[in-house]
């Protein structure tokens, strides 16, 4: 097939991937004579383009969007945890949450109008993103604007997960991450592979927006001294659905569609492209670390069907909120003791006790209750 005629070519199977990526990259890797630290040199100075004003955008971005979640976290995120009544470490948590719902709702959504409402094909035909491509060629407004903004995002988010966010066990291999993705985003930029990043972006964002979503509705389940079904409710949707998106998009369409098209479709349409072994070394860690946190993902589901409650679990236990909980406990267990041998209940006493696991025993019956 020409990949130039514009056929559409149909998506590869997981082993077709494996087999026809690893043959290519191969063969490329032994026929690259010249690889080396001169060539990727050499190579940067000639196709690499980003001009100065562009640089200081950035940082600018950047520094605007650590400044907006403070003003948005002091202003509306704090004062809306108070008056709902929120749990002290829920309301620690939430203004985190509800900043990155903000963000990536706005970024998918305009990702999803690219490259479903404009004349792109990036999505529907991913060997696409390499038609025509020029070293230098000029980067489309509306697609540079989506650069910008996921760029400076990302550098932000560098400096917040190690100084604002809450610290997570994956909290290090989330700097990683953004680390990976603001460098894939920058070269990509600067060696005009902006058709493919938009893509890559489109795949990766809708998750965020399901896990935010989630997390926000299971701290305002119990909000006020009560309980609100709802947002129960909502939160095992938002996890049912966050499990199926991650593995579609991010382990399903995200190598068939995009490695495919960077490791094999890329050398078919442009040979010797610039950085080929950088860039698909770059999106093959993103892989791997996606197949990491779906780890987490399985542990979280199967506590789901446990009928465990809903928590990310990634987070740090809080042990001196579980000793607390525990010395409570027992001091109400003392006291109902006391109260029976003080008046002689006996029945009360044989019908209604404490069990040694921490459930309410009723009528001798243990009743847990399930969220």
């Amino acid at each position: 097939m020409d990949a130039q005629t514009g056929d559409v070519e149909p998506m590869p199977g997981y082993l077709d991937l494996i087999s026809r990526a690893s043959g290519v990259m191969w063969t490329a890797w032994r026929e690259c004579s010249q690889c080396g630290l001169h060539l990727s040199r050499r190579t940067l100075l000639d196709h690499a383009y980003i001009t100065c004003t562009e640089i200081a955008l950035f940082f600018f971005c950047a520094f605007l969007w650590t400044q907006i979640r403070r003003g948005l976290t002091e202003r509306l995120f704090k004062p809306l945890a108070r008056w709902c009544g929120l749990l002290p470490k829920d309301a620690a948590k939430m203004p985190e949450s509800a900043w990155k719902l903000v963000f990536y709702t706005m970024s998918w959504c305009y990702s999803t109008y690219l490259l479903f409402f404009t004349s792109y094909s990036f999505f529907h035909d991913p060997p696409s993103v390499f038609y025509n491509w020029k070293s230098g060629m000029s980067v489309p407004i509306d697609i540079a604007i989506a650069y910008l903004i996921q760029g400076s995002f990302y550098g932000h988010s560098i400096y917040a997960t190690v100084y604002m966010d809450a610290w997570r066990k994956d909290s290090a291999v989330m700097v990683v991450h953004h680390i990976i993705t603001l460098a894939l985003i920058c070269f990509s930029y600067a060696f005009r592979y902006h058709n493919v990043g938009i893509l890559v972006l489109f795949l990766h964002d809708i998750n965020d927006i399901q896990l935010e979503f989630t997390k926000l509705n299971v701290y305002l389940k119990s909000r006020g001294g009560g309980y609100y079904l709802l947002n129960d409710v909502l939160s095992n949707m938002g996890s049912v659905s966050f499990s199926i998106t991650w593995f579609w998009f991010r382990l399903y369409w995200f190598p068939l569609k995009v490695l495919y098209a960077t490791c094999v479709s890329s050398l078919q349409s442009v040979p010797n492209i610039p950085f080929y072994f950088f860039f698909n070394t770059l999106l093959l860690a993103l892989l791997l670390m996606n197949i990491y946190w779906f780890l987490f993902i399985v542990i979280f589901v199967v506590k789901v069907l446990k009928m465990k409650e809903v928590n990310d679990v990634r987070e740090y236990e809080d042990e001196e909120g579980s000793k607390a909980a525990a010395g409570l406990l027992r001091k109400a267990d003392r006291n109902n003791h006391d109260g029976d041998d003080d008046d002689g209940d006996d029945d009360d006493d044989a019908g209604h006790h404490q069990c040694g696991d921490g459930k309410r025993a009723q009528n001798g019956i243990a009743k847990e209750k399930h969220l």
